[in-house]
């Protein structure tokens, strides 16, 4: 049996603001910034304290949406998107769900068939987490980026190669440069690419549960880790079993994707 894959792409891009999303902390260099040295109560998810929305990240938001030709709501709504791991101090993060910013975009790519648009299905705000490192047998959280303003860009499951995913990556990468919404400097993390792949039947519309792959920092983890799903999946359904819809990493070094947790679903936006 021939298979195809099924790809959308949520892209994580920093905004260019001098503050945090939710507090007047300065925006730093997580790499080169001492911990945990730019942080207050409210990035921090102390008990009391309370967000107050960043104006810049609303209008460069707007920018990135006119841009991508969506449609801009003059009303969107904030929600908790609640999930437990180390480096997100309050317990959940501060995201869109039902009402995002804006809605209903596209982009067109250049493929070895053509053109092809690839549709754009929200583009809302959030804030970025803290950062996890692991050394000597410890693990260690910086919180200088969390709360830091994100803009997730969530494309439709349009693409059906990794290449393909690729050509969508590359172009938006341009696309937001040049706004001068994000700085692309894709080695320190201001954009990370989050690859939901499943596979079906070749000629068939059904929807298979997918993998979310989180985290890919680079055009090449992307293309990588997303072959592998693909063949991983593949492999799978071959073999007569099912692929269980969860949260994975990507191990460069190893170049296969891991079990993190399982894929959140809409009970978990409150």
């Amino acid at each position: 049996m021939k298979y195809e894959a099924v790809i959308g792409l949520e892209v994580h891009a920093e905004l260019l603001t001098r503050s945090k999303m939710f507090c007047s902390c300065e925006v730093v260099d997580s790499i080169t910034a001492k911990a945990n040295t730019y942080i207050c109560p409210v990035c921090t998810g102390q008990p009391g304290a309370l967000p107050v929305l960043n104006k810049k990240a609303v209008e460069l938001a707007v920018r990135v949406g006119l841009a991508l030709g969506c449609t801009i709501h003059t009303e969107s709504i904030f929600a908790r998107k609640n999930y437990f791991y180390p480096d997100l101090p309050k317990g959940y993060q501060i995201s869109q769900y039902d009402q995002p910013l804006a809605t209903d975009g596209n982009i067109e790519i250049e493929t070895e068939a053509g053109t092809k648009v690839v549709r754009i299905r929200r583009v809302h705000l959030e804030e970025d987490t803290g950062k996890l490192s692991h050394a000597d047998g410890s693990s260690f959280i910086d919180y200088n980026r969390s709360g830091v303003p994100l803009l997730e860009i969530v494309t439709e499951p349009d693409m059906r190669s990794a290449e393909e995913a690729r050509a969508y990556a590359t172009k938006l990468h341009a696309i937001l440069r040049y706004l001068g919404v994000n700085s692309g400097d894709m080695e320190k993390g201001v954009i990370r690419f989050e690859a939901n792949v499943s596979v079906r039947e070749a000629g068939t519309d059904v929807l298979n549960p997918r993998t979310e792959i989180k985290n890919l920092n680079s055009f090449r983890s992307l293309v990588q880790g997303t072959e592998y799903e693909i063949q991983r999946q593949s492999e799978i359904y071959a073999n007569g079993g099912t692929v269980d819809q969860e949260t994975v990493g990507f191990n460069e070094a190893t170049g296969k994707t891991y079990s993190q947790r399982g894929k959140e679903n809409a009970h978990d936006y409150r």
